[in-house]
């Protein structure tokens, strides 16, 4: 197998998409591998790449079944519960804290 194709940015010619691109047509690269690249030039630094997919060779998009749907509730569900105080903080506890804001930060709770 040679090189990938390379297209400047906004000049890929139809029938590629990327994996957005894709997506937003309700399909997925379907295992095919990348057909072409596209590269955004800038200043002081390397290209932008984004890989290129083939329409025609694309898949429909898998639909969620109900058991996929528990599985992602009970994954954001587990995503709101403080690892040191074990309660639900109402929202997604971030990574950079690892536990709820009045755990992290036990000096401005008390106020």
């Amino acid at each position: 197998m040679g090189a990938l194709p390379v297209f400047r940015w906004r000049l890929a010619p139809d029938g590629y998409a990327t994996r957005r691109q894709l997506r937003a047509r309700g399909l997925r690269p379907g295992g095919q591998p990348v057909a072409a690249q596209l590269e955004r030039p800038r200043r002081r630094r390397g290209p932008l790449v984004a890989y290129l997919y083939r329409v025609d060779l694309a898949k429909p998009v898998r639909p969620m079944t109900p058991a996929r749907w528990a599985a992602l509730a009970k994954a954001n569900t587990a995503r709101r519960i403080c690892p040191t105080c074990r309660r639900d903080a109402g929202y997604v506890i971030p990574a950079s804290l690892g536990e709820c804001a009045p755990c992290a930060y036990p000096e401005h709770a008390a106020a």
